[in-house]
């Protein structure tokens, strides 16, 4: 009863203890509690318990009974780090038992040889056990056989013959009321499915495991453990990192398994360091260690010592010493069967190749290459990076990128397995070192098209096609609606200035709620169908218009400037540099949205003129007189580009990929030239370019005051040709899909707008901030800018910075008159800006809008 209904059972088992039970009921109450308390609390209160089972145990002289407890006693003294003790009393159990209870005994010691990372000895004593619960029919202890069985085949990279216990353990489960096991069966079917590659199914079974423990009411830290990887994997290091540090805190407060601490602290340190905090991810890792090191745990303190020498690594540490010890930890890693050995492999040659130790390089890359033919997604990867390396350590261009192009190709099959854009986005970065060195060396062979195509080869990749869509999820539809009006009552309660933290509480629920749904999404595109042409680039440019890709190499900005049917480089300034100049004009921006700060404005054109220099260098003197798109790295999506002065009178259009471009300049505005224009409430001005549109668009739909809500705008949004949004925009760098306009029944966020067949052809947002991203993956940009361009949006204007609303208006109707004059956006920002006065507020704005796509 103790896994099927935990709580219950604890307290029948404390009922017996009250009514002066028989030694042989004793033993079995205090067996109960103490299992509870191991699996459940304090590890302390638990080996009381058994040990006092034990005894009574003795008392009704009964060898089985006696058995049966030393093995929950051993397999506890296991997670409290006591692994010599812990395994003696398993030992004594199967002496003492026999049969069908030696044969449970036998289940117990291959638990805990699991825990201990003894995946070999473990699979022997399932084999063992396995018939003799069979031939009893002993269902339950049959299935958790079944399920040990495919979790240790899941340690040593056996998917298939994991898979295949798993259905076996499933179809036993289903016959038993064993809610505890169902739930683990469910969670050990979600690590199947990552295993194999499959985020998405693995995030929705391990949440449907979450919420059949939470029936229970049991703790769920093995599940942590679990879901921190599958986050890591989908790009989620911060959120794996909260995940492990939550889960440790409440660990520690019920004096929890010592043994899952470890494993816990371990998973931190893996976060940590794909989080970029190397002296976190040390920190935790190195008090792994010596945790697995005292339990005698071999197999777990070799990975925790892996990620230590990564962290060291990533915090700039590289020696002699340290090729050894990785070399040493990948021997060890091989010698278990452990899927991260190649890992392991790859790091000591990269270490090696750091202090010119070429042969030592070699070889250690030649061990880790052998993985790129087999295994999951990722693994494959490491073969190839450590391919692409070799090749590189041997001088040979070609086999770089030959490496790089099919380890690429790998992670865009992965990548489309992913139906969310922000998992499509963060899944980039386990491809960003293959990227670099694919542009590295294109840029040693002299050949600016190459580089392009490579810069090309792995940017914005998750804007390529459309997020998937649940074709009807009535819970994801509720709890859309409900964070909206939870997120409008929170909205309304600041503005009145009262306390607002359960509504707080609520909406970040919610949100978790919304996120996690959208996660479980599955990829059904094959993606776009065709690699970057540059020839076809080049052709639509044509002879006026320049496109100014921009590729950062060791820190440097390369400009690769496209038009009059060549491919030129130009070398310009830092990246670091540019970033901080960018910050200082975003901050001069915001204080000239202000009347009264034109001192500001010489401040700000100074800081243009720096920035031009940072980021065009000499192509800027090449830039003919035509049109200009700009494709800068996701980590220059702030910079105002109207503001460089040889970008500042001309048609300009920022796109994230030169690929992007060509599909917004291949897209059809729908047929029916519907507009639509919106306007939200509390904007300053009362959105006044409004009511001027009406009037200039005839048959326009005009959403406004109450009709301006979230289920109306959207069903008008979809598919038009033009619409026109004036509200009050959110930034939220914490949940860039949670960014939002506001409406009058709350906000219109990024996941509202994934939910449309087609989106507006041309929109343009008059709001402060829609232009804003989050920068992700390797080269990736969440927002609402993004999320509508895949979905059949060819062109935006948007805003990177605060602005001034009545300054907005002139500036939206002479934009306006120039679409109706038959312009482009570009072409209508650039006259608009150039109709405005010449006052500092006024200029800011229009430096403020930015046009993206091509239409």
């Amino acid at each position: 009863m103790v896994f099927a209904a935990p709580n219950d059972a604890l307290a029948r088992a404390e009922g017996v203890l009250d009514a002066d039970p028989s030694p042989l009921h004793a033993s079995v109450a205090h067996q109960v509690i103490g299992i509870w308390q191991r699996d459940w609390g304090d590890m302390r209160i638990a080996l009381h318990h058994l040990r006092r089972a034990r005894e009574f145990a003795a008392r009704a002289d009964s060898a089985d009974r006696e058995a049966d407890v030393l093995a929950a006693l051993g397999v506890a003294l296991v997670h409290a780090g006591r692994t010599q003790q812990g395994l003696a009393a398993l030992e004594r159990g199967i002496e003492r038992g026999s049969g069908h209870t030696r044969a449970r005994v036998l289940y117990r010691r291959a638990y805990a040889r699991w825990v201990l990372g003894r995946h070999r000895e473990a699979l022997e004593d399932v084999r063992r056990a396995i018939p003799v619960l069979r031939q009893v029919d002993d269902v339950i202890w049959t299935a958790r056989a079944l399920t040990l069985r495919a979790t240790v085949h899941l340690a040593l990279g056996a998917v298939d013959r994991a898979d295949a216990d798993f259905t076996a353990a499933e179809a036993l489960w289903d016959t038993t009321g064993q809610e505890h096991d169902k739930a683990d069966a469910v969670e050990s079917r979600g690590l199947a499915a990552f295993r194999s590659g499959d985020i998405p199914v693995a995030l929705r079974l391990l949440d449907e495991a979450e919420e059949r423990y939470a029936k229970l009411g049991t703790p769920t830290f093995m599940l942590n453990i679990r879901r921190c990887e599958v986050l890591m994997a989908a790009g989620l290091a911060p959120e794996a990192l909260a995940e492990a540090d939550g889960a440790i805190a409440v660990l520690d407060g019920i004096g929890g398994q010592s043994t899952r601490k470890a494993e816990l602290l371990l998973a931190a340190a893996q976060a940590a360091r794909l989080a970029g905090d190397a002296h976190t991810a040390i920190a935790r890792a190195d008090m792994a260690v010596r945790l697995f090191a005292g339990q005698r745990r071999s197999w777990w303190e070799t990975h925790a010592r892996l990620v230590l020498i990564e962290a060291r690594v990533a915090a700039g540490r590289s020696s002699g010493r340290l090729v050894a010890d990785t070399a040493a930890v990948a021997g060890k890693l091989a010698s278990f069967g452990a899927p991260a050995a190649p890992e392991a492999s790859l790091l000591a040659g990269r270490i090696a190749l750091t202090l010119g130790w070429r042969a030592d390089a070699e070889r250690h890359l030649g061990v880790a290459a052998r993985s790129r033919h087999s295994g999951p997604p990722l693994a494959r990867v490491t073969g190839w990076a450590a391919l692409a390396l070799r090749a590189r350590a041997a001088g040979s261009g070609r086999g770089v990128l030959e490496a790089c192009r099919r380890g690429l190709d790998v992670l865009d099959s992965h990548r489309m397995t992913l139906g969310a854009s922000e998992l499509r986005a963060r899944a980039t970065a386990q491809g960003a070192e293959l990227a670099a060195l694919a542009q590295q060396a294109s840029l040693d062979s002299g050949s600016p098209r190459r580089l392009l195509v490579w810069s090309e080869r792995w940017r914005s990749t998750a804007l390529s096609t459309p997020p998937t869509r649940p074709p009807a999820d009535p819970e994801l539809q509720s709890d859309l609606t409900a964070f909206r009006e939870i997120a409008a009552r929170a909205e309304e309660a600041r503005r009145d200035a009262r306390p607002i933290p359960a509504l707080e509480r609520e909406q970040r629920r919610l949100e978790r709620e919304i996120r996690s749904r959208t996660l479980h999404l599955r990829g059904d595109t094959p993606g776009d169908g065709h690699r970057f042409d540059p020839v076809r680039l080049l052709r639509k440019l044509g002879d006026d218009t320049r496109l100014v890709e921009l590729a950062v190499l060791d820190g440097r900005v390369q400009v690769l400037l496209c038009g009059q049917g060549r491919v030129r480089r130009f070398e310009a300034g830092l990246l670091a540099e540019a970033e901080r100049e960018t910050e200082h004009v975003q901050a001069g921006l915001r204080r000239l949205a202000h009347p009264g700060a034109e001192a500001r404005l010489p401040v700000v054109e100074a800081a243009g003129r720096r920035l031009e220099e940072l980021l065009l260098g000499p192509a800027a003197a090449h830039l003919g007189d035509g049109p200009v798109v700009v494709v800068p790295p996701a980590r220059l999506h702030r910079v105002p580009w109207a503001l460089l002065p040889s970008l500042r009178e001309r048609v300009l259009s920022v796109s994230p990929s030169a690929s992007g471009w060509l599909r917004a300049r291949d897209t059809e505005p729908p047929p029916g030239g519907r507009q639509v224009l919106v306007r939200g409430p509390g904007l300053a001005t009362g959105g006044a370019e409004v009511p001027h549109l009406a009037g200039r668009y005839g048959g326009a739909v005009v959403l406004e005051h109450a009709e301006a809500r979230v289920p109306r705008v959207l069903e008008e949004l979809d598919g038009a040709a033009l619409a026109h949004i004036a509200a009050h925009g959110t930034f939220r760098a914490d949940g860039p899909l949670f960014s939002s306009l506001r409406m009058a029944d709350g906000p219109l966020i990024v996941h509202d707008f994934e939910r449309l067949d087609r989106s507006p052809y041309r929109i343009i947002l008059s709001c402060c901030d829609t232009a804003r991203f989050a920068s992700v993956g390797a080269d990736e940009l969440l927002g609402l800018v993004t999320a509508l361009l895949p979905l059949g949006t060819a062109g935006v204007v948007a805003c990177t910075a605060p602005v001034n609303d009545a300054a907005v208006v002139p500036l939206m109707l002479t934009l306006h008159k120039g679409l109706g004059e038959g312009r482009s956006l570009a072409e209508s920002l650039r006259d608009a800006r150039a109709a405005l006065p010449g006052d500092a507020l006024h200029r800011a704005t229009g430096w403020a809008f930015t046009a993206f796509g091509a239409a």
